[in-house]
């Protein structure tokens, strides 16, 4: 048995983990990718400009429907637009971003990234949020 501490930690040694003020950086740049894999009431309370809402249950199943690769008609193709982009997961606090992004690495994604802290980090640091 393993705890899901245990799990976001074991995650957390295959992928590549990145600070808010990366987050902030990359955000400049128009064509990085935020998925914020929190629950829709988290999302609806307040978000990051930008982020597209892909809770982490059903993540796998609708990161085709990205805006950026919503112009391909079937699925291998959107997701063979995204693979190689720019991709970062926030959550609340760091563990569910870890968890989807594995999950994404383990799907062929290659520049995707978790949020180390999430959305709390963020806040702490007093960046711009949505309402």
């Amino acid at each position: 048995m393993k705890t899901a501490e245990q799990l976001i930690s074991m995650a957390k040694n295959r992928i590549q983990e990145v600070t808010v003020a990366d987050l902030l950086e990359a955000m400049k740049n128009h064509k990085t990718i935020l998925i914020d894999v929190r629950e829709p009431d988290e999302f609806q309370a307040a978000a990051i400009d930008r982020a597209v809402n892909y809770p982490r249950g059903v993540l796998e199943m609708r990161i085709h429907q990205h805006p950026v690769a919503s112009h391909h008609c079937d699925t291998l193709q959107a997701l063979e637009h995204l693979k190689d982009q720019p991709i970062y997961l926030i959550c609340g606090t760091g563990g569910r971003s870890a968890l989807a992004t594995d999950t994404l690495q383990n799907m062929g994604f290659t520049q995707v990234k978790s949020v180390q802290g999430g959305f709390q980090a963020w806040l702490e640091q007093g960046y711009p949020v949505e309402k």
